[in-house]
């Protein structure tokens, strides 16, 4: 007679739910004990999601200028190491954290699952760009970054990552390609924020009277790029007199002639303050505004030399010392007000977007860009 216990069936339970976490993702970190994300070591990368987090299926990584021009200077311009670096990186950190630039990037993917709990407003099969950062986004890469040249910004790849409940991101327009809107979506706080300053100087008592024009004067360094050329853009929707777009090289000053963003445009090496400072005067500054775009070190003393008393500089560069920036200021009794652009202003990504569908010279470059 067969023992009848061979026979019954046993219920198979789903797992216990995870507890509520972190809307933060504290919970996700493994070191050091009590750091942020961002500034943690290493994250935690399982798939099991806590009730407010989503999981996202990565198709695209944007690395940020600062970091991939370092990793690439770093290797020689040899796009395999280049590659094989991102992906220890993501391996050892858990998540993609240059430890040189402390920088990141920015993604794209398609919702795999979303928590019960989560705040976010997505759903299985929502295509989306993050637009937090990718130095505190949990993420596992599943494919080596077997289908990246390891020789442009945007990599492609097979992964997830994981959103939690106080994370940021824009679900892809239709009408614009995925690697378009990744390559806006990277540096949309760029234009939102020149946006809000630039208003508010050309609501101040007095604003544009040495030129006999309404509005401030405009200053972009680093204009030719994604996150100058919006900012170029925005800074003429709202409401500045003068815009001067500052580039480095010939080629890039005739393309950003071409793209008509500018009232005036001027090449100088950011790097030299005097040299930056007499290029700004004589293109009309000095500036009310200066919006710092470019991703080599060294910017910080032109900027404020090249910006009028009562003005306001913005850094937008992930390569910017706040120490330098903060210090060269006081060295040169210069009475600015600094910004750290954040990345962050409500509505950016719709801004940015905006503004790529409205100013076809901002298209043409961001086209130009990813062609190369």
């Amino acid at each position: 007679m067969s023992d009848p216990r061979s026979t019954r069936s046993v219920p198979v339970r789903d797992p216990a739910p995870l507890p509520a976490g972190s809307p933060i993702g504290l919970h996700r970190v493994l070191e050091p004990a009590g750091a942020l994300p961002q500034a943690a070591t290493r994250l935690d990368t399982r798939r099991e999601l806590w009730p407010d987090e989503v999981r996202v299926r990565v198709e695209r990584l944007n690395l940020d200028a600062a970091s991939y021009r370092q990793l690439r200077a770093a290797h020689g311009d040899d796009g395999a190491a280049v590659r094989r670096a991102v992906a220890e990186i993501v391996r050892a950190r858990g998540k993609m954290h240059n430890p040189v630039t402390g920088s990141g990037g920015m993604l794209v993917g398609t919702v795999e699952e979303a928590g019960p709990a989560s705040p976010l407003g997505l759903a299985p099969g929502d295509r989306i760009a993050t637009l937090v950062s990718l130095t505190l986004t949990p993420l596992v890469i599943e494919d080596d970054l077997a289908g990246w040249d390891g020789l442009g910004e945007q990599v492609p790849c097979s992964g997830y990552a994981i959103l939690f409940g106080r994370s940021i991101a824009a679900k892809l327009p239709d009408d614009l390609p995925a690697p378009l809107s990744l390559a806006v979506l990277d540096v949309c706080g760029a234009p939102a924020l020149t946006a809000r300053v630039v208003a508010d100087h050309a609501g101040r008592p007095g604003a544009g009277e040495a030129d006999g024009r309404p509005g401030p004067t405009v200053c972009v360094v680093g204009a030719a790029g994604k996150s100058g050329s919006l900012a170029l853009a925005a800074a003429r929707r709202a409401g500045a007199a003068r815009t001067i777009g500052v580039v480095p090289v010939d080629s890039e000053a005739r393309a950003l002639e071409r793209a008509g963003l500018a009232d005036v445009v001027t090449i100088a090496d950011a790097r030299d303050p005097v040299a930056l400072a007499e290029a700004v005067e004589r293109a009309g500054g000095p500036a009310d505004v200066t919006v710092v775009c470019v991703d080599v070190p060294g910017c910080e003393g032109g900027a404020v030399l090249a910006t009028a008393a009562g003005g306001t500089v913005i850094f937008f560069s992930m390569a910017t010392s706040f120490s330098a920036a903060a210090l060269g200021a006081e060295g040169l009794a210069a009475d600015v007000t600094m910004l750290v652009g954040n990345g962050y202003v409500p509505g950016h990504a719709a801004y940015a977007l905006d503004l790529l569908r409205a100013e076809g010279g901002v298209r043409a470059l961001f086209e130009a860009r990813m062609d190369a």
